[in-house]
């Protein structure tokens, strides 16, 4: 086994071990020069028997995603063998695993459940797709991780293979009983995209239901047995997946993908509703003479009064100063009937989360996320109302979020972030107010994002000069102010320190001089001294940024140490 604080392959130090299987074990590890943490799985040879025969198969596994490129799936970095271990270097997905959400949290959200379907059914379609087509065989809720940003990362391709057509070996005892379709235990046909279809509609039927069908009494029930809220038109979209007759389920994902996303109007619900719509329209087309004066007043007034619920709660939510009580009022006011559209109480929302406790903590990233992407359709009635919302989110992930390890944690922030300053870029106005800072934010997101990989790829050449620019701006835009928090302003500065320590040698290859990041060292220098903190947090970060001034400056001297001095 992999020792922690060992370095692999002179790049990566393992730092601890994040999960064992039958024949292998995952250590999270970093790759100290490019600050990127990866997984390395460890398949030792002397812990496998037909070690061979396992080591054909893991090959094939990896030869397989390092040709797939989708946001869904993991990538895979490098593959490193020696007498007596077989490592693979790939992704590391923060996040847990579905499985993990269903055992603490029990059923999901249909809704919920739904956009989850949507982002599967894409990544199998993008899967089937490939020439020849991979079939995954084996999706269920332990192979799913739930990333911070709420996206899907499908995982362990052990089970996948190469769509070929007529090949009747490949179908023996492939899969997890009760996510398994008929034709995965062999002498029921060939496995092919139908089969993942199956197996999808099994893991949406566990996480909408809560009921395990890969424990007794191994059957998948009509969902409105178990929930009679659920949606019928999801009932039968479920159904049609795991038929057991191939024939009779949806074809191809582009068939699921279109019913997912129109699974309202297949609900009985939905249908009864639009046949009363349609008694009620000959019947008012009838009256509506008569009756357009009244019904007009009747709308005017039942506007007045879903305003004036909407006002009176956010005046309970100003005056209240119970952090629970404050939340739930400002999601009523949420969900009040033509007023999800008004960005006030999402604000107030932002505005709470980051009160509290200077931190955003991951629930509340949930509840904030859920709500604003539960009501994107009615915020957008007001586009630039909803590029603030967007340009506050992603401040609050970028400052604020609490994820991941305490070392990592500011890239993870940006990364968090990066998606709601793009969001606020492709809505605002021109000449909104948030516009620009939009963009550099978002730049200086994407420059982290994508950085490691660029290295890795020898691609990052010429990146450090704009990723420099762009931060300038931001310290000069926000680090300044002395009236913007005490807490975003050293989580700039330390940004800004780090980056310099970090990335001298680069910025220097990228044409940034000695004057550029002299005069940024004694910005960072000069400003964190000003700020008076008041919380136990802020004097820590404090002290810290001050206490590794003499390291940055170490290393643009070390960087410039043949050239002249600058006097």
């Amino acid at each position: 086994m992999l020792k922690i604080g060992t370095l692999v392959d002179g790049k990566y130090r393992v730092l601890s071990e994040v999960g064992r299987g039958g024949m292998s074990v995952v250590y999270m590890a970093i790759n100290e020069k490019a600050n990127k943490t990866w997984a390395i799985k460890e398949v030792r040879k002397d812990g496998v028997l037909n070690f061979e025969a396992v080591r054909e198969g893991l090959i094939v596994e990896t030869e397989m995603l390092i040709r797939l490129k989708h946001p869904n799936l993991p990538s895979i970095i490098d593959v490193i063998e020696d007498e007596s271990t077989l490592l693979i270097v790939m992704d590391y997905i923060e996040g847990n695993p579905l499985s993990k959400t269903l055992a603490e949290y029990g059923a999901q959200p249909q809704e919920l459940v739904i956009g989850w379907a949507k982002q599967l059914c894409d990544v199998l379609a993008y899967l089937h797709t490939r020439t020849p087509a991979i079939i995954y065989r084996d999706m269920k809720p332990a192979n799913v991780m739930l990333k911070p940003d709420g996206n899907l990362t499908l995982i362990d391709f052990g089970t996948a293979r190469e769509f070929k057509e007529k090949n009747l070996a490949d179908t023996i005892c492939l899969g997890t009983v009760g996510y398994a379709a008929p034709e995965q235990f062999g002498g029921m046909g060939q496995t092919d995209a139908r089969t993942d279809i199956y197996c999808l509609g099994a893991t949406l039927y566990h996480l909408v239901t809560g009921c395990n069908p890969s424990e007794p009494p191994y059957e998948i029930k009509p969902i409105r047995q178990i929930n009679p809220g659920l949606s019928t038109g999801l009932e039968r979209i479920i159904e049609r997946c795991t038929q057991r007759n191939p024939d009779d389920r949806y074809q191809s994902c582009a068939e699921l993908m279109y019913a997912l996303e129109h699974y309202e109007e297949i609900d009985d619900r939905y249908r009864r509703k639009q046949k009363k719509k349609l008694g009620i329209f000959f019947t008012a087309a009838a009256c509506s003479v008569l009756f357009a004066a009244g019904g007009a007043v009747l709308q005017v007034s039942a506007a007045q009064m879903a305003t004036d619920i909407y006002q009176d709660k956010l005046d309970e939510a100003a005056k209240t100063v119970d952090y629970d009580d404050k939340s739930r009022i400002y999601q009523e006011c949420i969900a009040i009937p033509d007023k999800a559209s008004e960005t006030d109480a999402y604000l107030g929302l932002i505005q709470l989360f980051k009160e509290d406790d200077s931190a955003l903590s991951v629930e509340e990233a949930k509840i904030l996320v859920k709500q604003i992407k539960n009501h994107k359709a009615q915020l957008l009635a007001d586009p630039a109302g909803y590029a603030k919302v967007c340009f506050e989110t992603g401040k609050l992930f970028w400052y604020y979020y609490e994820y991941g390890d305490a070392n990592d944690n500011q890239i993870t922030r940006m990364k968090s972030a990066v998606e709601w300053f793009e969001d606020t870029i492709a809505h605002a106005p021109a000449g909104d107010e948030n516009l620009n800072m939009a963009r550099v934010y978002a730049n200086v997101g994407a420059f982290y994002r994508d950085i490691s990989i660029n290295t890795v790829e020898a691609s990052d050449k010429g990146q450090y000069r704009p990723f420099f620019d762009n931060l300038a701006e931001l310290m000069d835009a926000v680090a300044q102010r002395e009236d913007e928090s005490e807490i975003v302003r050293l989580e700039l500065l330390e940004l800004a320190r780090s980056s310099l320590q970090q990335y001298a040698a680069k910025l220097k290859i990228d044409g940034v001089s000695r004057e550029e990041m002299d005069a940024m060292y004694r910005q960072v220098s000069k400003v964190i001294r000003t700020i008076e903190t008041t919380t136990d947090k802020t004097e820590e970060k404090k002290r810290s940024i001050l206490s590794l001034l003499d390291d940055t400056r170490d290393a643009i001297d070390t960087v410039y140490s043949t050239d002249k001095e600058v006097g």
